[in-house]
């Protein structure tokens, strides 16, 4: 096995109840798809954060929801680093676990790529 020479450290984790609250109650940008929902609020850490909620009544075998973590993590590892930083929650939809591997990165690249989209519009019309 092959190691990859970007982790997925402690700071790139939300780690607390806290941290996935300001998520959830400061959500500033959205992204939707019928089998996951990615939400965000700009950070002030150096970088990206990810929170993953994989409900076991959507995703009920504990084999594929630990999947889902894997390659959700490793999608979100190897993001290029952009402005702004943003605290990012994965939730995902039922139908989740029908998904293999290489569907899932392809929604996760369309979802973060719209995701990326939206924050942009939303720093500009606040802008002064």
């Amino acid at each position: 096995m092959v190691q990859s020479d970007c982790h997925f450290s402690k700071r790139s984790r939300l780690l607390n109840a806290g941290d996935y609250q300001r998520v959830f109650n400061d959500v500033k940008v959205k992204a939707g798809h019928k089998h996951l929902l990615l939400l965000a609020t700009y950070n002030q850490e150096p970088g990206h954060r990810l929170g993953l909620v994989i409900a076991k009544r959507n995703v009920r075998l504990a084999v594929q929801r630990n999947r889902i973590k894997r390659v959700a993590r490793e999608f979100f590892r190897h993001l290029p680093a952009s402005q702004p930083p943003m605290d990012v929650i994965l939730l995902a939809r039922q139908g989740m676990d029908c998904l293999d591997n290489d569907q899932l990165s392809t929604i996760l690249r369309q979802q973060w790529q719209k995701l990326s989209r939206n924050a942009s519009r939303s720093l500009e019309s606040h802008d002064p």
